[in-house]
């Protein structure tokens, strides 16, 4: 692993050194230097995580497809979502972005008598052991997301933005980044303040982030993947999220829809939201069927989902 990190870090400081500080140079901006760096590994940690899911899910989606198409001119939108979002990995940009702010206004804290509490401290047992930490966070994490999600199909105004990620009727691995750019926004700084709240090292948010997106981009695969009776409960499978997108399903009932986790369907069985009957394969929201229009292409969705959130503000 360090080998990795060590050569990770090798191509990062060849490729600032080579082309991002010279056109920082160039353009006069060389005050930008540090965040520049940065940005430069959150790029290559999104081409990275790109290429991983690309290798692993689009034989596995080629070979046991949930549905089949003639036409995949739907998913081409979703792959520029993908480019856009992962590239600039929103949540851990975010996460850099406040780290300066949060720091500042925990001195002031500090300075005023006020010590605030991280996860470690309300568990000393966690300071001993990083994987324990790590775990622990992300449950934390993953329960704030699950929150998140709820709200997103409960509340009009972020159901007029989130529509635009469950208006995708060929959902394929691309789908999961299919989000509109206002509703990313939200979900980022979502996750970093919740990370800040609890004392989230950096290194284990970046973990944390990568590793959900990769759970992400395998739940959204056009694939007919189960993990058994006792898996499909201990992590979110693509039949299971499936579900979630099902057409008249995933945003129906009392509850606006069911399986919301991310990660652990834990919170979909603790608060009642959990549905583990297949409803078939067909994914869309059901309006769909009455000819609402969500728009076919990256920039008619956007201008939709802005439509949409302006009527119900």
């Amino acid at each position: 692993m360090s080998w990795i990190v060590e050569r990770f870090a090798d191509v990062q400081g060849w490729l600032f050194q080579s082309a991002v500080l010279p056109s920082l140079y160039a353009a006069g901006l060389m005050d930008f230097a540090e965040p520049a760096f940065d940005a430069t590994e959150f790029v290559l940690l999104g081409l990275l995580q790109i290429m991983l899911v690309y290798v692993l899910l689009r034989p596995l989606e080629a070979w046991r497809p949930a549905e089949r198409w003639q036409d995949r001119k739907a998913v081409r939108t979703d792959v520029l979502y993908t480019f856009l979002n992962r590239v600039g990995l929103v949540p851990i940009a975010i996460y850099a972005v406040l780290t300066p702010l949060v720091n500042a206004f925990d001195a002031q804290l500090r300075s005023a008598g006020y010590i605030p509490r991280s996860l470690e401290d309300l568990i000393p047992a966690l300071a001993q052991s990083p994987l324990a930490a790590f775990c622990a966070y992300l449950l934390v994490l993953d329960l704030a997301d699950y929150w998140r999600h709820r709200l997103q199909h409960r509340l009009r105004w972020w159901w007029a933005l989130h529509a635009v990620h469950h208006s995708q009727r060929q959902m394929t691995f691309w789908n999961d980044d299919r989000n509109h750019l206002l509703d990313e926004l939200i979900a980022g700084f979502w996750l970093a303040g919740v990370a800040f709240l609890i004392g989230v090292p950096p290194e284990q948010f970046v973990t944390a982030v990568m590793l959900t997106r990769l759970v992400e981009s395998l739940s959204h695969a056009n694939v007919r993947l189960r993990f058994g009776a006792l898996g499909e409960r201990l992590l979110v499978s693509p039949r299971f999220h499936r579900t979630h997108h099902a057409l008249g399903v995933g945003h129906e009932g009392d509850r606006y829809g069911c399986n919301f986790a991310t990660l652990f369907p834990l919170w979909d069985v603790m608060f009642g939201t959990a549905n583990f009957a297949y409803r078939g394969t067909e994914t869309g929201i059901r309006d769909q069927l009455d000819g609402r229009d969500y728009g076919e292409t990256f920039l008619a969705q956007q201008w939709l989902g802005l439509k949409r959130l302006i009527r119900r503000a």
